[in-house]
């Protein structure tokens, strides 16, 4: 070896792990001592007594002998160390934990980089694959092992170890994986470049959901750490989460999670970082990468949309979909998020079918306002959590449209408040009944409105929503639909499943062109028209919640979706008594209209639907507030020909002026 300007190293030092380090940092420490030592025999060995090589030999014995004593020999050893853990999931040879010490050399202590610094070609300060060889191996026969090491060993192939460098093979530097040195010191290091992604804690109520037999063929996979991919497919990474947290801890396992965007690299980092901590990795993938799935050590989990990763064809695939949990989970669930309404807890788990999961987050809301919440406000905490990430072209408002505002055929009334007790008795015919297995029933109601336009069809949504006690989810249909491909059935999956989390009504007013007729596919646009209409079919057959779909014309709704309607309310024009009751119910007091005006009479006299009606009771009071008087009849009829004028239709004519004694 050639002479070496080593430069003369002043002091000892003192490296962060030296003040009050653990007891797997000093033993880690005690380790790299040993390669200090051989680094230092190697310096003597190699190179002439001017090199300055000396002084560097004799400040690696130093702190090296330093680095022993600071390892007591009467103390309790830690069962297995962050190395071993990594060495044990990897199947590490010696020589390969050894490469790996020797890599973090320079980041133990600055004396150690100067050192390395001095002795690499480049001037970097870190070990080279050079003099790896001249500290670990003693015969060629160990040279020639440790470059297959370098080649195909496990530290290089699952990269903890990295080998780069542009000069010859033993000119190479050696290099840790990203922040994986302090990791072994058993410090929670973590890459920069890998979001984390934290499990979380259990939350209550998923014992049903973990005693199903596919769960506990993953736990069993867990917990024997076999080799597999454990995918968790579905769209709301909370659940995820909250189920990989909850099948660690049934497993008796630790979970260290990242998100992954465009790099599969990232991949082998995370469960090199997940194995120094005896953890299985988490991979969170981020819909718009699909990698294939990560060749480590052990078992993995994945959260991704479905379809999206590549799984290996030589890993085990255990997929676990994220379905909604049973009945008695979710008002376990909420026995325990709303301690002080446990005999709720069956009326919660119908009105508010959530995923323990949300469940444990409404908890932590419910906390804050102590004892006093009750089941309203408990659900006016699910709607507001709902409410913070409601998708586009969809609007949350809380109506109050009593039962007698709304004027129906008895008919339709009846069919209206026969949806509102479904979710009353859901759970007792459905889950104790046993009715959702026997006769495939689901949860929550479908209703199709049909009828001309002011109808009441809206009104009859509200009306709804206010009868169970609940917000009411409006579609804008013109918001929703894309002319993108695939991007309208995601935006109304992301409306289903705000409904569904709320217990909300959903509203999709004038669903035609949602609820569309399928055609016989001419040209793609058919085709896709077509697709579109297949999927609402699929998702409203899933929807565990009341959807409300208004239309003008019911021909121009799909059949099969007539078919999956529970309820079909028509909205016919109403009949002169039904005219004067809503004449009546839109008009202010007594006191504020003028004695001529005579509902029975404009009943009688225009036959219009109940939204003209509306409208021309607010515009007439505009009118007389403005003149300074009551409302008149001759601002009602007044109103009355705007409307008819805006509908291009013929006006009836005006009403006869009434006489003083018919006044009177």
């Amino acid at each position: 070896m050639p002479d070496l300007m080593i430069p003369e190293v002043a002091g000892h030092g003192t490296s962060a792990t030296d003040t009050g380090p653990s007891w797997v940092s000093r033993d880690l420490s005690a380790r790299v001592a040993r390669l200090a030592r051989g680094i230092a025999g190697v310096l003597d060995q190699r190179c002439t007594a001017g090199s300055g090589a000396g002084e560097a030999a004799e400040f690696l014995r130093n702190w090296a002998d330093l680095a022993d004593a600071d390892l007591p020999a009467d103390a309790d050893p830690v069962e297995c160390t962050p190395l071993d853990l990594l060495a044990a999931r990897y199947a590490l040879t010696a020589t390969e934990c050894d490469l790996l010490l020797l890599a973090g050399l320079p980041d133990e202590h600055e004396g150690l980089a100067s050192t390395l610094r001095a002795l690499h070609p480049q001037g970097e300060p870190r070990p080279t694959a050079g003099l790896a060889a001249l500290v670990l191996a003693e015969t060629p026969d160990d040279r020639r092992a440790l470059r297959g090491l370098f080649s195909a060993g496990a530290a290089v192939r699952h990269g903890l170890l990295r080998v780069s460098g542009s000069g010859t093979f033993f000119e190479r530097t050696l290099t840790l994986a990203d922040a994986l040195w302090e990791a072994l010191h058993g410090f929670d290091a973590w890459p920069a470049s890998l979001p984390r992604v934290a499990a979380g804690r259990v939350p209550p109520g998923l014992g049903c959901w973990l005693d199903d037999p596919r769960v506990r063929r993953v736990t069993a996979v867990l917990r024997a750490g076999s080799p597999c991919i454990v995918l968790l497919s579905g769209a709301d990474e909370p659940v995820a989460l909250a189920r990989c947290a909850a099948l660690a801890a049934a497993a008796g396992v630790r979970v260290a999670g990242a998100r992954l965007a465009g790099d599969e690299a990232a991949a082998a980092l995370l469960a090199a970082h997940a194995a120094v901590r005896g953890a299985v990795p988490l991979l969170v993938v981020d819909a718009t990468f699909a990698p294939a799935l990560p060749d480590v050590p052990g078992p993995a989990l994945v959260f991704a949309e479905a379809g999206v990763p590549r799984p290996a064809a030589d890993r085990p695939l255990l997929t676990l979909p994220l379905d909604p949990v049973a009945v008695a989970d979710q008002r376990a669930a909420w026995r325990a998020a709303v301690p002080h309404l446990t005999e709720h807890a069956s009326v919660l788990a119908a009105r508010h079918p959530l995923d323990p999961a949300v469940t444990a987050q409404v908890a932590l809301d419910s906390r804050a306002h102590g004892a006093d919440l009750d089941v309203a406000g408990v659900s006016a905490l699910v709607r507001a959590r709902a409410g913070v990430n409601l998708p586009p072209g969809v609007d949350l408002a809380t109506p109050h449209t009593p039962w007698d505002r709304l004027v129906v055929p008895e008919e339709g009334a009846w069919q209206l408040r026969d949806a509102v007790g479904r979710l009353d008795h859901q759970a007792l015919v459905l889950d104790d009944w046993g009715l959702r297995e026997r006769a495939n029933a689901s949860r929550g109601a479908r209703l199709l409105f049909t009828g001309p336009p002011g109808t009441g069809k809206s009104l009859a949504a509200a009306a709804v929503a206010t009868a169970v006690d609940t917000d009411l989810l409006v579609v804008d249909v013109s918001r929703v639909v894309s002319k993108w491909l695939g991007e309208t059935e995601k935006n109304l999956a992301a409306a289903f499943a705000a409904a569904e989390r709320t217990q909300a009504v959903l509203l999709l007013d004038e669903a035609d062109a949602l609820f569309a007729t399928r055609t016989e596919v001419s040209d793609a646009h058919d085709r896709y028209a077509n697709l579109e209409t297949s999927y609402l079919l699929q998702r409203l057959d899933r929807f565990e919640g009341i959807a409300v779909l208004t239309t003008n014309l019911r021909s121009n709704i799909d059949a099969a979706f007539v078919r999956r309607m529970d309820f079909v309310v028509e909205f016919p024009l109403p009949d002169v008594a039904a005219r004067a009751q809503l004449w009546a119910l839109h008009l202010p007091p007594e006191d504020v209209v003028a004695p001529d005006v005579d509902v029975a009479a404009l009943a009688r006299r225009y036959p219009v639907p109940g939204g003209w009606i509306r409208n021309a009771a607010v515009g007439a009071a505009f009118v007389a507030a403005a003149a300074g008087d009551r409302i008149g009849q001759e601002h009602l009829v007044a109103a009355v020909r705007r409307e008819y004028a805006k509908a291009a239709m013929p006006f009836p004519g005006d009403l006869p002026r009434r006489r003083h004694d018919d006044v009177r």
